[in-house]
Formats: structure tokens, C-alpha cells, sequence
């Protein structure tokens, strides 16, 4: 029963992704309509300025929303801190339902960005919290998977339902997501730093299926209460890395006023930078996630639609949407069921291999068109699903993995408001770099970012398959040695 309680809080905390996945995806069967001199959706039809605003101002949303999460799940709880998360998601369809002007299309818009925003670090640090060793590589996929079928089930409603009938799904999956948030058990980790012992040992017992006096409840309590106190983490991190820090770093924990809270929030800061092992664990999954970025799926998802055109003119737009958004499922589904089997450290350098290997080939054939259309467009599928099977998942399972639950929650907001800026960078070059030197030109850059995140995942990314926190923080000190 206890693995049961684990699948049901990570796919709760996970919808949030579903709903991203809806969300993200919508404009790009919309933003037609949208535009139509005929449109009766819109009083008038959208500029070409309104429609860019459509797009770009989600990411604004977005960066708000990611640096909101911290402080809300921190003030509110994991179980209503998330309820707060996703209610951006039913303002924003509320608005877009009851709107017929592009103004408050875009607003409405712009405040769902908010809820995407929270979705790449409300679930990998809820069931981080919650998952055990043995299937955690596995749960901590499901925000990933969850937003593939959110990206399959859009693009299915915009061949399928009418323009109204979609905004009302969308808006009925986001109170959803609220209801299933009110049926988890929250975080044994928040309970502790809220002084809730009896609680938190019971919330243990619950996700590990077992009497709240038996032995290991006892010790999942104890080893989570070590960890939330900072000074033993830094102190034994630093210990092992270089003894004579020792006393230095007890005199700088020791620094403040006095004040319990004031200084829990200094040690944060201090920890992910001053320990060697979280500062370690920020470089690496900090590497991971920018070249991930740069190895272009958000372009290609964001163009599919003139991407397929050019390779396959002869087929339907909306079928390759789809068959785009079920080889992402498949794909992610796959990486759910090897996570724990392969490792972290194989899928990374073998999903990348495959990308560089799909990428260079694709450029190859488009300059030199030396294959039939339909070729190009099967490479793309193969393209996304090897992207999806390691480089775009295994990323936010490092995520939720690799830091101490003291810096967990700083090191994650910080990481992902880098990885939106580099995807807002990426998607804004997009077009020149299509422009200057042509879609093949891209994929040959996509490639190169690939093939360098193949040899950081050799060389830098420790293997955290099946280890409790605190072996991977030996780990990241015996990769850095």
C-alpha cells in the first residue's frame, strides 16, 4: 500500500504538468483562428503584435510563477501551497471562456504562465520528499510523463472539439487538478520543519506502507531529521572533502541574530554555495539543463507546424502534431520504465547520442535532399522520442535528486528560471537562425549541443540510481575528486 499512496501523490502533484502540457500546446492550433479577418471568436482579429504577445509573454508568466513556488509551498504546505499553484490555471481559462477581446486573451494568458511556471518544481520536489530508493528514478519522471500526455490530449482537442468545447476541458482539467491535491498526504519533510513530529511520523507510515512504530519509520524520521538540519550537512559534507574546514564553517553557521527562521534562511544560501557537494550538484544539473534546452525540442514543438511543412507538405498538420505528441508520450512512458533500471548516467549519454546522430542526419538530408519528404518527417518522431527517453527527462530527476532538502527548494527556482531564459533565447533566435542559415543549419548546432551534453554526462553527472541523499552527496565529492 505504501508504493500505491507514492503513485497516487506523485501523479496528484503531477497533474499540474498535465495541465502545462494543455496549456502550452493550445496556441498552436488558436493562434489562426485566431488572426482570421473572419474570426467570431474576437471582436476584431489579432494583430501580428498581439499574436507574439500571445506566445512571449507566457515565459514572463512562467519566470514569475517559478520564483512564487518556493515561497508558497514553504508557507503553505506541499498539499495547499499546490492547490495555490494550479488555481493561475483556472483564472486563466475563466478569462479566456469569458473574453472576446485580444487584450484580455493575452492577460489571461499571461496569468496561466504563472501556473506553468510552477509545474517543473512542485512535483520533482514533492515526490523527492516522498518517494523511496527503490522506484524514486521512476516516479520522479511522472511530472515529465504527465506533461506529454498533456501536450497529446491538446493536440487531440484541436483536431477533435470546437474552439469552445476545448477552453471548457481545459478549465474542467484544472479544478481537477485542485480535487486531486486535496486527497494526498503532505510532505513528511514540511511537516518536520513546521515542529510536527507525530505528524510527519505518520505521514512516514502512510507512504511506506508500514505501522507508525515499526523500525523503519523510525528511521526514515530520524535520517530525515538529520537532514534537515543544515549544519550537519555542511559541516560532514566538508568534513570529508577537506578537514580543516571544519571549524571555519561551524563559525559561519553560527553567524546571525539569533532568530531561528532568519537564520534557516541564510543557511540555504550558504549551503548551496559554500557546501561542496551542493555546489557541485548545482554546476552539474545546471549543465544538463541549459545544453538540454539548446538541443532544440522547444523549437521544434514551438514550429512543428512549419517544420512538418517542409519536410512532409503531403500530410495533414494535425496528424503530425499528434503523431509529434505520441512519440513525446511514448517516450517518456519508456524512460518511466527503464529510470531505474539503466541508470541515470546511461540514459543521458545514450538518449544524447541518438539526438546528435538524428539531428546531423536530418540536416544532411535537408541540404541535400537526397531522401523523399516523409523520411525527414519519421527522423523528427525518432528525433523527439530519443529526446524524451533521457536528455529531456532524466534533467529533472537529477533535479529532485541531487540537492539536500535545505537548498532543495532555492537550488530548483534558481535552475529553472535559467532553463527560461535560455528557452525564451532559444525560441527568439529560432527564426534567424532559420533565416541565416536554414533549418539545417539549426539541426547542425542542435547536434553539437547534444553530442557536448553526451560528454558532460560521461565525464561529470555521478550515478543516482538506488542511493539515499546522502550517498549521492558522497557521490558528487568523489566525481569532483
Amino acid at each position: 500500500m505504501g508504493k500505491l499512496h507514492q503513485i497516487h501523490t506523485s501523479i496528484s502533484c503531477s497533474f499540474s504538468s498535465l495541465l502545462a502540457g494543455l496549456f502550452y500546446v493550445w496556441t498552436s492550433y488558436t493562434i489562426e483562428l485566431f488572426k482570421d479577418s473572419h474570426t467570431t471568436l474576437l471582436k476584431a482579429p489579432m494583430t501580428d503584435v498581439e499574436s507574439s504577445l500571445l506566445g512571449s509573454l507566457l515565459f514572463l508568466g512562467s519566470m514569475i510563477g517559478t520564483a512564487l513556488t518556493g515561497i508558497v509551498i514553504e508557507k503553505f504546505g506541499r498539499q495547499k501551497g499546490g492547490m495555490l499553484l494550479v488555481l493561475p490555471y483556472v483564472v486563466s481559462w475563466a478569462i479566456v471562456n469569458l473574453s472576446s477581446t485580444s487584450t484580455m486573451i493575452i492577460i489571461g494568458r499571461s496569468i496561466g504562465g504563472i501556473g506553468g511556471g510552477t509545474a517543473l518544481i512542485y512535483g520533482p520536489m514533492f515526490i523527492s520528499e516522498i518517494a523511496e530508493e527503490s522506484i524514486r528514478g521512476t516516479l520522479a519522471s511522472v511530472p515529465v510523463a504527465m506533461y506529454c500526455i498533456g501536450v497529446q490530449l491538446s493536440y487531440i482537442m484541436g483536431w477533435c472539439l470546437t474552439y469552445r468545447y476545448i477552453v471548457w476541458v481545459n478549465l474542467a482539467c484544472s479544478i481537477l487538478g485542485m480535487v486531486l491535491l486535496m486527497t494526498v498526504t503532505e510532505s513528511p519533510v514540511y511537516l518536520l520543519r513546521q515542529n510536527r513530529e507525530e505528524d510527519a511520523r505518520l505521514a512516514i507510515a502512510r507512504y511506506r506502507g508500514e505501522s507508525p512504530a515499526s523500525k523503519i519509520v523510525l528511521e526514515e524520521l530520524s535520517r530525515l531529521k538529520q537532514q534537515i538540519t543544515p549544519a550537519v550537512e555542511l559541516i560532514a559534507m566538508n568534513i570529508e572533502d577537506n578537514p580543516k574546514t571544519e571549524e571555519a564553517e561551524k563559525e559561519k553557521l553560527n553567524m546571525g541574530d539569533g532568530s531561528p527562521e532568519i537564520k534557516m534562511k541564510m543557511i540555504s544560501l550558504k549551503l548551496l554555495f559554500l557546501s561542496a557537494s551542493s555546489r557541485r550538484g548545482f554546476i552539474v544539473v545546471g549543465l544538463c539543463l541549459v545544453l538540454q534546452a539548446m538541443m532544440g525540442m522547444i523549437p521544434v514543438q514551438a514550429y512543428a507546424k512549419q517544420i512538418f511543412t517542409q519536410a512532409a507538405p503531403s500530410l495533414s498538420s494535425h496528424l503530425c502534431s499528434i503523431m509529434l505528441g505520441t512519440v513525446l508520450l511514448v517516450g517518456s512512458l519508456l524512460s518511466l520504465v527503464v529510470a531505474d533500471n539503466y541508470g541515470r548516467k546511461f540514459l543521458l549519454i545514450t538518449s544524447s547520442i541518438l539526438v546528435a546522430l538524428c539531428l546531423s542526419t536530418m540536416g544532411i538530408f535537408l541540404q541535400t535532399g537526397i531522401v523523399p519528404p516523409w523520411v525527414i518527417a519519421v527522423l523528427i518522431l525518432v528525433y523527439c522520442s530519443s529526446f524524451m527517453l533521457g536528455a529531456g527527462s532524466i534533467p529533472y530527476v537529477l533535479l529532485g535528486e541531487c540537492f539536500i532538502p535545505e537548498v532543495q527548494s532555492l537550488a530548483i527556482i534558481l535552475l529553472l528560471e535559467l532553463v527560461w531564459l535560455v528557452n525564451f533565447f532559444v525560441i527568439g533566435v529560432f527564426p534567424f537562425m532559420i533565416k541565416y542559415i536554414g533549418i539545417h543549419g539549426s539541426f547542425y548546432i542542435f547536434a553539437c549541443c547534444a553530442v557536448l551534453n553526451s560528454f558532460v554526462s560521461y565525464f561529470l553527472v555521478p550515478e543516482t540510481k538506488g542511493l539515499t541523499q546522502d550517498q549521492i552527496q558522497k557521490q558528487l565529492l568523489r566525481s569532483k575528486k
